[in-house]
């Protein structure tokens, strides 16, 4: 577990709410808890594999333009951001998201 965690963190990035989805496999990881499969790890799991395996619809960044900061703290268990920036694509105006924080 703490292998595919330490993968899969690479990557957290590029993952909405990675620590969230990830919390209940972490605390696998502690000498202290029973190493027990349950449907919400095995859930989190899968997510993260299938966040890995998908492409993302992340963009790359551009310095001359300005840069917005998207935050959350209403969850319990700690805080989450977006760094979104409004690029022309397509000769259309777009906001793309550059990466999660989390």
């Amino acid at each position: 577990m703490q292998s595919f965690l330490g993968f899969a963190s690479y990557y957290r990035n590029h993952i909405k709410n990675f620590d969230h989805i990830t919390s209940s496999l972490y605390k696998l990881c502690s000498k202290y808890v029973v190493f027990e499969i349950t449907k919400e790890r095995r859930d989190a799991y899968e997510r993260i594999k299938y966040e890995l395996t998908h492409a993302p619809v992340l963009i790359l960044h551009d310095f001359e333009l300005p840069f917005k900061l998207y935050s959350d703290a209403a969850c319990s268990q700690g805080l989450g951001a977006a760094l979104h920036q409004r690029q022309i694509v397509d000769n259309e105006p777009r906001e793309g998201v550059i990466c999660y924080i989390s």
